[in-house]
């Protein structure tokens, strides 16, 4: 197998450089404030931190800038969002407004099937109970 060239674009810059990754993330959170599950996840009143660290990572996951890891050192994803109640619910969600942003990108289908990939990977590794959401009504409701 043989190298990519170094002057080939990066998979950043394929799917559309800062401006696409931005656009995902607006999308993705536009669904998160109106979501009964998430929303809570997001103890501050505004989304925009919250917003511009997943951009951050996302860019530096795809091979933009590495602003993510300078300001915060490694993502330790898992650890990150252990304190956090992540069933397969939250999963789901998360998933459904991750789609919405992933459709409103329309990339060519290879980006798209490549991205889709990796954050339905990185969805069902967050997954860290079984339990119900808390509050959430339950089948014998």
């Amino acid at each position: 197998m043989s190298e990519p060239s170094p002057d080939a674009p990066s998979l950043y810059e394929q799917m559309g450089g800062r401006p696409a990754f931005a656009q995902l993330v607006d999308t993705f959170y536009r669904g998160v404030a109106e979501d009964d599950v998430l929303r809570p996840m997001y103890p501050e009143e505004d989304l925009e931190p919250a917003k511009e660290r997943l951009l951050l990572f996302l860019e530096q996951y795809w091979g933009g800038p590495s602003t993510y890891s300078e300001q915060r050192g490694h993502p330790r994803l898992r650890m990150r969002h252990m304190p956090f109640h992540v069933n397969a619910d939250a999963r789901d969600r998360w998933l459904a407004h991750m789609r919405d942003g992933v459709d409103d990108l329309d990339l060519p289908p290879l980006l798209e099937a490549t991205l889709w990939d990796y954050l339905q990977r990185a969805a069902f590794a967050m997954v860290n109970t079984f339990e119900p959401t808390p509050g959430a009504p339950t089948k014998e409701s």
